[in-house]
C-alpha cells in the first residue's frame, strides 16, 4: 500500500505540471478524486485487508487524499491568476491616451425648424398658443367656414374618432378659434403642434407639424400680411431669399394667397425639385373672412386680421435639402447625426 501511494503521488505531482487550463484540471480531478478515482478506489480497498492493517494503510491512504485536494486547490488558485493577468493584459488602459468623447445627440431637424420657426415670430411680438390634438368638428371646421357638406370638406382626409363630432384635428387653426373665443382684440398668436391627415407617400405622413399664425387688431392690412411672411422667410432661408404671392382659396380667409419662395436647390434656374419653374411654395395665407370672426364674436367691422399656415416638415426638407419625408420619421441615427 505505501509503495502505491508513493507512485500514486508522484504521479500525480507530474500530471499536475502539465496542466494547461481549468478544464484539464477539472479531468484530472476527477480522474483522482471522482466516485471511480484512483484514491476513492484505494479508499474501497480498505476492506480488503486484513483488520490489523487497515489502521495504517487508511491513515496513508486519507492523508494522500488530503494531499491531493490540498494540491488541486493551490493549482485551481494558480490557473485563476494565471487567467486574472491575461484579462488584465488583454484589457489593459493606456491611462497616456486621450479620452474618447461621449457620443452626444441632437436635435432632430423637425423640432430644430419648429424652434427657428417659433423665435422668428416671437421676436416679432406673437405669443405662442397651444390646443388639443382631439378636436370637435366645430372647431376643426365649422367654425372656420366649412359647415357639413361644404365641398372644401373634401380637401381634408379625416382620421374621425366617431360618427359625428370628435376627430384627429386637420390643422392647427383650431387654435385660432378657441384664442379668439376667450380673447379680445389685439390677438397676435402662433400655434405650433401636430397634425394629422391620412396621407401617406414621398411627400406626405399621416402626422405631422404644423405652425399657423393669426393677427387681429385694428387697421390690420393685407402689406401687413406680406410684410410679416416676408420677413419670416428671410430669417429662415437667408436674407437674399426672393418670395412671391400667388392667388389661392381657403375657406376661413379671403383674399387668400400661397406664398412661394426662389428654389434653394436651383436659385431659381428650374430643376426637378421646382418642377423647372424655379419656385416652391412654402405656406398659405390670407385676410381672415369677416364669417370667421362673427362664429367667434369679433366685430368684423372694427377688427381685421390676418392668418397663415405652414408645414413644419416641408420647411426642414427645403432648408436642408430632403428629398424623402419619410427620412424625418425612420429614426435612422446615421441621417440625423448629420444635424449635430
Amino acid at each position: 500500500m505505501k509503495e502505491e501511494v508513493s507512485e500514486i503521488k508522484t504521479e500525480l505531482e507530474k500530471k499536475l505540471e502539465q496542466v494547461a487550463g481549468p478544464d484539464s484540471l477539472n479531468s484530472l480531478k476527477v480522474e483522482y478524486l471522482g466516485k471511480k478515482g484512483r484514491i476513492t478506489s484505494l479508499l474501497k480497498a480498505l476492506r480488503e485487508l486484513p483488520p490489523s492493517e487497515r489502521p495504517e494503510a487508511g491513515k496513508l491512504v486519507n492523508e494522500l487524499k488530503v494531499w491531493a485536494q490540498r494540491r488541486f486547490e493551490e493549482y485551481f488558485e494558480i490557473l485563476r491568476k494565471n487567467l486574472q493577468k491575461e484579462r488584465f493584459r488583454r484589457e489593459r488602459v493606456d491611462i497616456t491616451l486621450p479620452g474618447r468623447a461621449p457620443d452626444l445627440g441632437a436635435f432632430h431637424p423637425v423640432a430644430t425648424v419648429m424652434n427657428e420657426i417659433i423665435s422668428v415670430f416671437t421676436r416679432m411680438g406673437f405669443e405662442v398658443a397651444e390646443g388639443p390634438d382631439i378636436e370637435d368638428d366645430y372647431h376643426n371646421f365649422q367654425a372656420l367656414n366649412i359647415p357639413p357638406e361644404h365641398p372644401a370638406r373634401d380637401m381634408q382626409d379625416t382620421f374621425y374618432l366617431d360618427r359625428e363630432n370628435y376627430l384627429l384635428r386637420t390643422h392647427t387653426s383650431p387654435v385660432q378659434i378657441r384664442v379668439m373665443e376667450k380673447q379680445k382684440p389685439p390677438i397676435h398668436i402662433i400655434a405650433p403642434g401636430k397634425v394629422y391627415r391620412r396621407d401617406a407617400d414621398l411627400t406626405h405622413t399621416p402626422m405631422f407639424h404644423q405652425v399657423e399664425g393669426l393677427l387681429v387688431d385694428t387697421d390690420v392690412t393685407f402689406a401687413d400680411l406680406k410684410g410679416t411672411l416676408t420677413l419670416f422667410a428671410r430669417e429662415i432661408f437667408g436674407p437674399d431669399t426672393k418670395v412671391r404671392f400667388r392667388p389661392s382659396f381657403f375657406p376661413f380667409t379671403e383674399p387668400s394667397v400661397e406664398m412661394d419662395i426662389q428654389c434653394v436647390i436651383c436659385g431659381g434656374k428650374g430643376c426637378r425639385v421646382c418642377q423647372f419653374s424655379g419656385w416652391l411654395e412654402i405656406l398659405g395665407a390670407g385676410m381672415v373672412d369677416p364669417e370667421v370672426f362673427k362664429y367667434v364674436g369679433i366685430d368684423p367691422e372694427k377688427f381685421q386680421g390676418f392668418a397663415f399656415g405652414m408645414g413644419v416638415e416641408r420647411i426642414a426638407m427645403l432648408k436642408y435639402r430632403i428629398d424623402d419625408i419619410r427620412l424625418l420619421f425612420e429614426n435612422n441615427l446615421r441621417f440625423l447625426s448629420q444635424f449635430k
